[in-house]
């Protein structure tokens, strides 16, 4: 039988290693811990993201996979979903990564950050009038800035109809 009780004691080391700029380390102490406990979202979660970190974009795949079955609270699901959604579009996976950030998105309809990545993808599947759509929206719906917010209704508008030419 596994010791499951180990296991944050072992992620606040691979983290205080990781902060400590000992990333490769960190990355090995997860991999030994996302192999001993394959049933823990959290662990296989903070053995994608320390890969992706790396540049290791490929390697984080599985470990992603792994943590979504898994089952993770909401925060690192959604978290889950961008790290995902994001590494497949780097890796030029855009269907898979289309669909994976909008799996996300039929979970958490308001995380803007996930809207944000598949224009990103929509826009790497040839699709930029949706990429630059979905961006006003999230600019329209977000921005701080006063001068962008007096003009959110309109930002709205336009997004909805690009194409538009406005007759005289």
């Amino acid at each position: 039988m596994i010791d499951e009780s180990i296991i944050p004691t072992q992620l606040a080391a691979a983290d205080h290693l990781r902060r400590a700029g000992q990333h490769q380390a960190a990355c090995n102490l997860l991999v030994e811990l996302a192999t001993a406990h394959p049933g823990s979202g959290t662990v296989q979660y903070a053995t994608a993201c320390i890969h992706d970190f790396l540049g290791l974009e490929a390697q984080a795949v599985p470990y992603y996979l792994a943590a979504i079955a898994a089952g993770l609270d909401d925060e690192e699901l959604r978290g889950a979903y961008l790290g995902l959604g994001s590494t497949y579009r780097t890796l030029g996976r855009y269907a898979e990564s289309e669909q994976t950030l909008l799996a996300g998105l039929v979970r958490f309809p308001d995380a803007v950050e996930l809207q944000v990545f598949l224009a990103m993808t929509s826009y790497n599947l040839g699709r930029h009038h949706d990429a630059v759509a979905n961006l006003l929206r999230v600019i329209a719906e977000t921005s701080a800035d006063p001068a962008v917010h007096g003009y959110a209704r309109a930002i709205r508008l336009y997004a909805d109809d690009l194409d538009r030419i406005w007759d005289e």
